[in-house]
C-alpha cells in the first residue's frame, strides 16, 4: 500500500482544486469580482459621494478592496462550505489522510490567492479607468505592510464569520444570512458612504463593524492620517479571534 503524500503537497493540491471550483461558480464570481469593481466604477464615476475634501477614488478604492475581501472570505467561502457540508463532501474529506487543519489551510490559501488578484484588479481599474494617481508613499514599505496585514486580518475575521455560519446553519440559511451581511457591510461599513453621513443612531454600531476597520486600514495605506490604525488593528484582531474561535469550537462537519 502506498504512503500518503506529504502534508504540504496535499494542502497545495486541495487549494488548487478549491480555487478552480471557486472560479467555476458564476454567482460567486459576480459577488467576488464584478460587484466590487462595479461599486468602484459606479460611485467613482458618478462622484455622488459627499466628502469634505480629498479624492472620491481615495475613499472608494480602499472600501472596494475591503468589499472584495468580504465577498471572498464571508460570502464565497461561507456559502460553498455550507453546501459542501450539506452534500456530505466535508464528511468524505474528513475520512481522508489529510487532517482537518489541512482542509482549512487549503481553503484559506485559495481565498488569499483570489484576494491578491482582486486587489491588483481594483487598483488597476482605478488607475486605468478612473485616472487615479497613487499618492506618494503608496508603494513604500509601510503602505504595503498595512495592505498585507489588512488582507490577512480581514480574511481571518470574515472567513471566521463565514465558517461560523457554515458549521452551524443549514446551507439555505447560510446563503441568505451571508448575502444579508454582505449588503449590511456594504451600506454601513464605511465602504461607499462615510460614517458621519449615516443616521446618528447607526454610527456607534457601524463604527465597531470589521468592515469599517478594514476599509480604514486600507485608507491609512493611502496616507489618510485621520484613521486610527491601532484601533482598526485591534478591531480586526478581536473580530477575527472571536469569530474563528467560535467557528472552531462549534463547527459540525456533517
Amino acid at each position: 500500500m502506498s504512503r500518503p503524500a506529504p502534508l504540504s503537497r496535499s494542502v497545495i493540491a486541495l487549494a488548487s482544486m478549491e480555487l478552480r471550483l471557486a472560479l467555476r461558480r458564476g454567482e460567486n464570481l459576480l459577488i467576488m469580482i464584478l460587484i466590487p469593481v462595479a461599486v468602484l466604477l459606479t460611485f467613482g464615476g458618478l462622484r455622488v459621494i459627499p466628502l469634505a475634501g480629498g479624492s472620491v477614488v481615495d475613499f472608494l478604492l480602499p472600501g472596494s478592496i475591503a468589499l472584495a475581501i468580504i465577498a471572498t472570505s464571508l460570502v464565497n467561502l461561507g456559502i460553498a462550505t455550507a453546501y459542501e457540508r450539506s452534500y456530505g463532501v466535508l464528511k468524505r474529506l474528513g475520512g481522508s489522510p489529510l487532517p482537518r487543519g489541512g482542509l482549512v489551510a487549503a481553503k484559506v490559501i485559495a481565498v488569499l490567492a483570489i484576494e491578491v488578484a482582486q486587489v491588483v484588479l481594483l487598483i488597476a481599474t482605478a488607475i486605468v479607468v478612473l485616472g487615479w494617481s497613487p499618492p506618494l508613499g503608496f508603494s513604500g514599505p509601510t503602505a504595503l505592510a498595512l495592505i498585507v496585514v489588512g488582507v490577512i486580518l480581514g480574511t481571518l475575521a470574515f472567513a471566521g464569520l463565514g465558517l461560523l455560519m457554515a458549521g452551524r446553519l443549514r446551507a439555505e440559511a447560510t446563503l441568505a444570512l451571508a448575502n444579508g451581511l454582505f449588503l449590511a457591510f456594504l451600506l454601513l461599513g464605511g465602504i461607499v458612504l462615510p460614517l458621519d453621513h449615516l443616521p446618528s443612531w447607526l454610527v456607534p454600531i457601524a463604527s465597531i463593524l470589521p468592515a469599517n476597520a478594514l476599509a480604514d486600514l486600507f485608507r491609512a495605506a493611502l496616507g489618510d492620517s485621520t484613521t486610527n490604525v491601532l484601533a482598526d488593528l485591534a478591531n480586526l484582531v478581536i473580530w477575527g479571534g472571536v469569530a474563528s474561535g467560535l467557528a472552531t469550537r462549534t463547527f459540525r462537519w456533517e
